[in-house]
């Protein structure tokens, strides 16, 4: 299946392909604030609709992800890091996707507070 997903004003689009089997909950320090809730893919799976220099990012602590958000109306749309295994990712939040009823997906609790 193919997500569509963008930011609140529509300036950052991008389109996801799969099923989303589950999506993640974290506590860190970052997304906590931010409550998204994340669909890990991979980096390959999502297509960018808007230019790169469209977007901001921000990075924190071990510079390891990338968050990607709206300069405009400052929302989260996905972050893209690097598995251990050394594949590319992205972590779309699945809040920012149309049509997805959050209500019936599983959520798993991941302690980000410890890394």
């Amino acid at each position: 299946m193919t997500y569509k997903g963008s930011c609140h004003c529509g300036q950052v689009a991008f389109e996801v392909e799969g099923e989303i089997p589950e999506i993640t909950s974290c506590n860190c320090s970052i997304c906590q604030r931010k409550g998204v809730l994340m669909w890990f893919v991979p980096r390959r799976a999502m297509t960018l609709l808007t230019p790169p220099e469209k977007m901001n990012t921000y990075t924190f602590n071990k510079h390891a992800i990338q968050h990607r958000f709206c300069p405009a109306c400052g929302i989260h749309t996905f972050g893209e890091a690097t598995s251990p295994s050394g594949d590319a990712v992205a972590a779309i939040n699945v809040r920012c996707l149309e049509g997805v009823d959050m209500s019936a997906l599983k959520v798993q609790h991941f302690n980000g507070r410890e890394l």
